[in-house]
């Protein structure tokens, strides 16, 4: 599958960085982006979703439930097949994040730090082949 194809459901509660994190994901040529100022308003988009996303980006901060509780729901629901986290924590809390995620079979396939880079984005959504 074509980068440009994948399905994206990117969720931030921070209006701001919602909307810079969608801009950056769409110079980067990615054109199906949904997007999710909470986790609640994001599990109503994955239930309304005809396909599981290909990758959920998601704050690992979030109000209304954590980022890794989030990609938990949506990996029992069936509605994601990977995700990734977007976070400013310490290493050693990312760490025990990653433990977690493993310990759940999770689809995580790791933590970016705010705005999310290209090249570092690429690298974690492009090891899923």
């Amino acid at each position: 599958m074509n980068e440009a194809d994948w399905r994206i459901l990117l969720v931030e509660d921070h209006r701001f960085q919602l909307e810079a994190t969608q801009i950056l994901l769409e110079s980067y040529g990615f054109a199906h982006i949904t997007t999710a100022d909470s986790a609640q308003v994001a599990l109503q988009k994955m239930h309304e979703a005809a396909l599981p996303y290909d990758i959920l980006l998601c704050d690992q901060c979030l109000p209304d439930l954590r980022g890794l509780q989030l990609i938990e729901a949506a990996t029992k629901l069936g509605k994601i097949k990977h995700a990734v986290l977007l976070s400013c924590l310490t290493t050693v809390e990312l760490d025990e994040l990653a433990k977690s995620a493993s310990k759940l079979e999770l689809p995580l396939l790791g933590f970016l730090v705010k705005p999310p880079k290209r090249f570092e984005l690429i690298t974690l959504l492009t090891s899923t082949r």
